[in-house]
């Protein structure tokens, strides 16, 4: 059995302080939760999502916005094609007056357009006005700062896996309804 002597002369069981420095599933004392640990990942997803909000109120406090409006604006920007009011109802779980209120407002801030571009004049498209895009970029700086900070702390390996966590924890979290819905 390995043994070290102590500064005070005695002898000690090295093999019992490695036991004892270890967490249940032989994880190191102090390397965190194990990464199965359902209850670790809550209770960070929910610190992220508590400052991300922090963030999305204050640019709604300046802009005399609702945070319901600030999501549309998130939607609209990171729609792949100009969104249409029926989809971000949708996107947004709100009711059709709901949205038409939420961009009467953002339409009277000067964030979005609406826009009738197609032989349809029924269909209207939502763009977000180029300034109001540039005055959301300059608020929300730090928060792209603070993702490069962090993201240059990680081997490219390591980005790969968490982007293939959060795009399917995205996924999944679209099809969840609360139970009245």
């Amino acid at each position: 059995m390995a043994r070290r002597d102590e500064p005070d002369g005695r002898e000690r069981d090295r093999a019992g302080d490695q036991e004892r420095d270890r967490q249940p599933g032989g994880r190191p004392a102090g390397s965190g939760p194990p990464p199965s640990d359902l209850q670790a990942f809550a209770v960070q997803l929910r610190r992220m999502n508590g400052e991300i909000n922090r963030l999305v109120h204050g640019f709604a406090g300046e802009h005399g916005l609702h945070a319901t409006d600030v999501q549309a604006l998130a939607a609209i920007l990171d729609a792949d094609e100009p969104l249409t009011p029926g989809r971000l109802r949708e996107h947004l779980g709100l009711t059709s007056g709901a949205v038409t209120a939420c961009l009467d407002r953002l339409e009277r801030a000067g964030h979005v357009r609406r826009v009738r571009e197609s032989a349809d004049r029924r269909v209207v498209h939502l763009y977000y006005v180029p300034d109001a895009k540039s005055a959301a970029r300059s608020h929300f700086r730090p928060l792209a700062e603070a993702t490069a900070r962090v993201r240059s702390h990680f081997a490219d390996e390591d980005l790969a896996v968490v982007l293939r966590f959060l795009t399917a924890m995205n996924e999944e979290l679209s099809t969840v309804r609360s139970p009245g819905r």
